[in-house]
């Protein structure tokens, strides 16, 4: 691998103390996450939880006539695999990678054990899960009054933050296809932000050059959730 990995480079592993980390440690399995892998059906089992370190992940929900939307993004900020822990073993979404990476999984059956010890596990995973609500919540709020080019500002940069790079490798298609949209409305959208001088765009690749730009044309939703995971999670970061 050109990039040594490591379990804490995942926020939730590296906030983990010694003697819960040292337990799972000998079972996390580094896996490779390439672009477009399904990690989960919609109402399949859950055999794994996936902590992404290079890897992100985006979760959608599919109606029946086969349009999609996405509800919320995993990266090296959390993990994937809520609905086990919180009292189900399925979950009404379709989980993606989104860009490729690496991360670690972990066996349904030893999260399990390790979050009903009821020790910092699980306080850590529900401080979690309430992050992870508000981008679902807000996300729908963003997806229903807020314009296309307000939500691409948004989903840019919550996916910046999960990378080490402005670079994204990612085409407009697959934008459309995450917020829901249709693909002639992020064509428009990205169009105006690079006149604007906030990204550079070339088919597939897509740089951010100017972030506060970005900000100031994204919606309050992107603030709303980072606010709430400072709140939450301030004290959470990899090693």
């Amino acid at each position: 691998m050109d990039n040594p990995q490591s379990p804490h480079q995942n926020y939730l592993l590296a906030a983990l103390p010694s003697a819960e980390f040292e337990r799972i440690a000998p079972h996390l399995e580094l896996v490779a996450m390439p672009l477009g892998e399904v990690l989960y059906e919609s109402g399949s089992q859950m055999q794994h939880v996936y902590f992404p370190t290079t890897a992100i992940v985006s979760l959608h929900y599919v109606t029946e006539s086969g349009a999609s939307a996405e509800v919320a993004g995993v990266g090296n900020e959390g993990v994937l695999g809520v609905s086990l822990f919180m009292g189900g073993n399925t979950t009404p979404s379709r989980a993606t990678v989104q860009t490729g990476g690496q991360g670690y999984r972990l066996k349904a059956g030893l999260m399990m054990e390790e979050f009903n010890r009821a020790g910092p596990m699980m306080r850590l995973l529900l401080r979690y899960t309430q992050v992870f609500i508000t981008q679902i919540s807000q996300t729908a709020v963003c997806n229903r009054h807020h314009s296309v080019e307000q939500q691409l500002s948004r989903w840019l940069l919550s996916t910046l933050d999960r990378l080490s790079s402005n670079d994204l490798t990612m085409t407009q298609e697959l934008i459309a296809s995450m917020i829901g949209v249709r693909r002639e409305g992020i064509t428009e959208a990205a169009g105006h932000l690079q006149q604007k001088g906030v990204i550079s765009y070339r088919r597939g690749h897509i740089t951010v050059l100017n972030r506060s730009g970005l900000e100031s044309r994204a919606c309050e939703c992107y603030g709303v959730v980072k606010k709430e995971r400072e709140r939450l999670l301030g004290d959470v970061r990899p090693r």
